[in-house]
This record gives C-alpha cells, structure tokens and sequence, in this order.
C-alpha cells in the first residue's frame, strides 16, 4: 500500500488534535519537566560553593554572608542532597503521569483505528489483506506517544534548557556564552539534512518490516496446508527472504543515524574544545574565577546534552513520523460502502427483494454481474445454482450491501438498500456460511455472537433448533467450552451447527445460507437439513449449492453462468431435472 507524504506540521497537528482529551494531562507532563529545569541549573551551585567559599574562604551573597567555611561547606553538601531528592521525585512524577497518559493515548489511537479499519469495504481488505492494516494498528500507533509526549515535551524542555544555561554563562561571561552558541548553526544543518533522509529510510523498512509479517501470519493461517504438502522449509526460505530485506533495511537507518550522531558529536567536542581554551585564558586574564570556570563548564555539559538531544530528537523522531504517516493514511481511506447523510432506519424488514439492472465489476472493465434482474417476494425460498465463479457469492455480496452494484440497484421492501442505514440493513440478515467462523472464546459465546444481550436459555433454545444442543452438552465444560482458534476444536458438522443455531437466536428476517452441507457427512447433514428447513420457516432464504438436491422445496430457482441470470424459474422441481440431466455429474444426487 502506498503511504501518501504528509508535513511534519500536518503530523503535529494532527496528532495534537487526537491528544485533545489528554492536553491537561500533557500539560502536566510539561509542567514536571519544566520543574526539572531550575533543579539542574542548582546541580552545580554546591560545587560552586564548596570550592569558592568553603575552600577559598570567599563569603557568601545576601544573608548568608555570615556563614563560616564550615557552615558553607555543610550547606554545599547539604544542597546535594535536597537537589537530589526533589529531582528524584520530580522524576517518578513525570515517569507515572509519562506512563498514564501516554498508554491512554495508545489506546485510543488503536481503537479508532481498529473501528475505521472494521468500516472499510471489504473490497479494501481483499486488496491490501489484513497483516499491513493489523501492523499499523498495533506498531505503528504508537507514534502518538512518540511523538507527543516522548518527542515534544523532551524538545520543549530541552529548548528552555539551553536558554536557561545560556543565560547563565552569559551572566558569568558574555564571550563564553556568545561562543557557545556558535555552534549552533551548524548542528541545525546537520539535523536538516539527516532528518529527510532518515524518515524516507524508516518509510521504506517499516513497509518491509509489515511485509514480513505479513508471510508469518499467511503461513500461520495456513499450517494444515503447509504440513500436508511438506512445505515448512519453503516458507522459512520465503519468511527469511523478507526479513533479509527488512533487515537491511534496519542497518541502512542504523548506519544513518550512526553518522549523524558521529557529525553531531564531533561539533559538539570541537564547541566544548574552543570554551576550554578560552576559559582557560580568561581566568589566567583574570576574567574569570576558577569557580566559576568549573561551575560554567559543569553548565556546559548540561547545555550541550540539551543541544544534542534537540538535534538527535528530531532525527529519531523520523521513525515516528513514518509510523504516524502510515496509520494516518490508514485513517484517510474512505470506506467504498457507507451511509447516506440521510440515511432511513429500519426496524424489521417484510423480505421483498427486487434486482434491477444490477451489473458489478471488481477491477474497472472486468464485469462479474452482468445487468441482471429479479423479484423475490417475502418469505419465498430462493435456490442459486452455478459453477464455481458464476457469480453466486457476488450476488449475495450485494444483497447485504458488503458492495454496491457498479450500475442498477437492489430494492428492499421497494427502497434501495443505499436508502437504508448500514448497521440497520445488516441487522436484516442471517448468514450460514459453508465454512463456519467461530472464535476462540466459549460455545456460548459463539452462539450469542449474533445477539449477545441473549440470556442463557434464550442460547439453548436457538442450539436445540440447530440441533446442537445434544452434542453441547456432552463436552466436558457443556456450554463453556472453548471453541480454539477458529473453531477448530469441533468438527466441521459441530461447527456448522453452532453457526445455525447463531442464525437462530438472531431471528432476522432474511436468510442466507452458503453450501451448508457441503462438508459434512450424511448424518450430519440430516440433522444440519432438519434444523434449516425450521429456520427458513415465515424468512426470505436465499440457499446456494452446488448440488442441487439441496435446492429442492425452493419457490424459486436462480441458475447463474459466467455473471449471467440464463434461469429463473418457478417450477423448480422441473427445472433441477433437465439440469440434471445437462450436467449430471456436477449434479449429483437430483433424483434420489
């Protein structure tokens, strides 16, 4: 997928606009490191103190002029410990108000972008697959923390800090101070130049880095695959080729990072080179007093860390920026199926479906639907027959608007699906698929997916109609059985039945079923046909199979080829005949 560039400003207000329930909570942070400014302008007074006035006999200023040596130098040491001690507790309240806001401010950026990923079309999703959009919620994120807190509050701090210092030095000795700055055009060109080049560099390795995951979660998904066919060292060849890259990738941003903090400390020492030499001169002048000499080169050291910190901030909040680039790009993907500003409700839908003209396209002049048109009436079963890639599945695709036609329109109960709210239209229908999709939580769980405000007996009467009641509670936790990932756990009927007895509990007046019975064995598929021929009971069904004596009892028959409606017949029974007898090998199973 590619990641549109955005500003450094439009990331910062971007991100600051997402911050915005948190901004007193921000500003508390700042507030603790602005606190920890004066105490590190205090850290070296008592060093000052010690050697000036405890050791060369000098009084000290203001009121306390009448101290002794002795007294000086008690309270030298004195001072060491009360600075310590409130840095420190400054410190642990910047670490758990830091900490606080910063994994509230994850979260919530994780959860809006789960939530705009859930709305986007599936037609994103088939496209882009789903491994780049669960990196970017779960690594990439984090960048608002990054950025936010860990990146611009230390970079504010830092500013006030060497202007701090600097107003210090230059209180002692104005050329000091003046020379000190000197270097501080160069270290921004430096920082310029290396910051564009780090963020295209970190652009390009997480790309590489989503990639690779992308193989591992592929090969995961697939393992019974893979084992069956002997291809675990293939896919460890294909995983380690991906991660080569990514890992290049890695080296080539270490590298640059590598040379910006060597150019970035050899200015600094060739700064602090040139401010030893001329204190030096100045206090053998006597300019400057030694004390004050050691006092603004302990300053110097404290104003330097800050400068670098500024430069190497900006450079290694590149990484950042790219993260941020990359779940904002993810945010500004607009769902191709949404609602209309005007929207209507719906409570509970009668059933009449009407197709006019529907035509679909995946890509742009590849038609898989082809201008077609029927009416279904309420409470009518409809059998959709077709070889694979006839245009079954797109066809229901489109009754439950996971895509809009590219020409016509779908009518329910005379009103185009478009005309309805989403979540409203999705309410109307009951899904059977022909695989099953549990999740890894319990067999009650699963059931209530549908509904779940649904109160135990309410599940247990929806698995008894599904006939799954019995097997339910044989398992050694009954109904608190935990399904494993993907339901594998059950077997493909156990699955299956668990799916209908959710198509149950949610009672919608429409429903689908997908080649229900396909994967099962004969026994199973009595007791899975027995329990929906109770569910397609007062509902509109639409039932997809391959073999069509599963389509017997249908009112309607619809026979799909290449994207095209070649029947839609009344008389069924007749139908599945001469169909039979066209294809009877495809059609297994129409006379018994």
């Amino acid at each position: 997928m590619r990641v549109p560039r955005y500003s450094a400003w439009a990331i910062y207000r971007r991100l600051l606009e997402h911050a915005r329930p948190y901004w007193p909570h921000i500003a508390g942070v700042c507030f603790l490191n602005l606190l920890a400014i004066p105490l590190k302008l205090l850290t070296p007074l008592p060093l000052k103190i010690a050697v000036d006035n405890a050791i060369g006999g000098e009084p000290l200023p203001g009121p306390l002029a009448s101290l002794d040596t002795s007294q000086s130098l008690l309270l030298a040491a004195a001072l060491v410990v009360g600075v310590a001690l409130a840095a420190l507790l400054n410190g642990l309240g910047i670490w758990l108000l830091h900490s606080y806001t910063g994994q509230k401010l994850v979260l919530g950026f994780r959860a809006l972008l789960f939530h705009h990923v859930q709305r986007l079309s599936l037609g994103y999703h088939d496209t882009r697959g789903t491994t780049d959009s669960t990196y970017r919620i779960q690594y990439d994120a984090p960048a608002i923390q990054w950025i936010a807190i860990d990146g611009v509050i230390p970079f504010l701090g830092a500013v006030l800090t060497v202007a701090g210092m600097i107003g210090v030095i230059a209180a002692m000795d104005l050329t000091l101070a003046a020379l000190a700055l000197l270097i501080a055009p160069v270290l921004l060109a430096l920082t310029h130049r290396w910051s564009r080049q780090l963020r295209d560099q970190w652009r390009h390795a997480k790309a590489l880095e989503s990639a690779a995951m992308g193989v591992v979660q592929e090969t995961l998904g697939s393992l019974r695959l893979v084992k069956a066919f002997g291809q675990e060292q293939r896919e460890q060849q294909r995983f380690v080729d991906h991660a080569t890259r990514e890992m290049r990738s890695q080296l080539r941003v270490a590298a640059s990072q590598g040379t910006f903090d060597l150019l970035i400390g050899l200015t600094l020492a060739a700064g602090s080179a040139l401010m030893l030499w001329v204190g030096v001169r100045h206090v053998q002048a006597g300019v400057l007093k030694l004390g004050e000499l050691l006092m603004i080169w302990a300053y110097l050291a404290q104003f330097y860390g800050p400068l670098q910190m500024i430069s190497s901030k900006i450079t290694t909040l590149q990484g950042s920026m790219a993260s941020a680039e990359r779940a904002f790009a993810l945010l500004d993907e607009v769902p191709e199926v949404q609602d209309k500003p005007d929207a209507r409700p719906l409570e509970r839908c009668q059933g009449r479906v009407r197709f006019e003209s529907v035509g679909f396209a995946y890509r742009p002049n590849q038609p898989v639907l082809h201008r077609e048109s029927f009416e279904v009436e309420p409470g009518m079963r409809v059998g959709v027959a077709g070889h694979t890639g006839a245009g079954k599945s797109t066809l229901m695709n489109l009754l439950t608007r996971f895509y809009d036609p590219s020409e016509g329109r779908i009518l329910l109960d005379e009103v185009d699906l478009r005309d309805y709210r989403l979540d409203d239209l999705r309410k109307q229908f009951a899904i059977v698929l022909q695989e099953p999709v549990l999740f890894s939580s319990s067999i009650a769980e699963n059931i209530a997916y549908a509904r779940p405000e649904a109160s135990m007996a309410q599940i247990i009467a929806a698995a008894k109609a599904a006939n799954a009641h019995e097997f339910i509670a044989a398992l050694p936790q009954g109904y608190d059985t935990m399904a494993g990932e993907r339901g594998m756990m059950l077997s493909g009927g156990q699955r299956q039945r668990i799916s209908l007895a959710r198509a149950f509990l949610k009672d919608a007046p429409i429903l689908i079923l997908d080649e229900p019975t396909s994967a099962v064995d004969v026994h199973t598929e009595e007791a899975i046909l027995e329990a929906t021929q109770r569910l397609m009971r007062n509902r509109t069904t639409f039932m997809i199979a391959h073999r069509l004596s599963t389509l017997r009892g249908c009112d309607l028959l619809l026979v799909l080829e290449n994207g095209r409606l070649v029947q839609a017949r009344r008389d069924v029974e007749a139908a599945l005949i001469e169909l039979s007898a066209k294809r009877p090998a495809a059609l297994e199973g129409v006379h018994s």
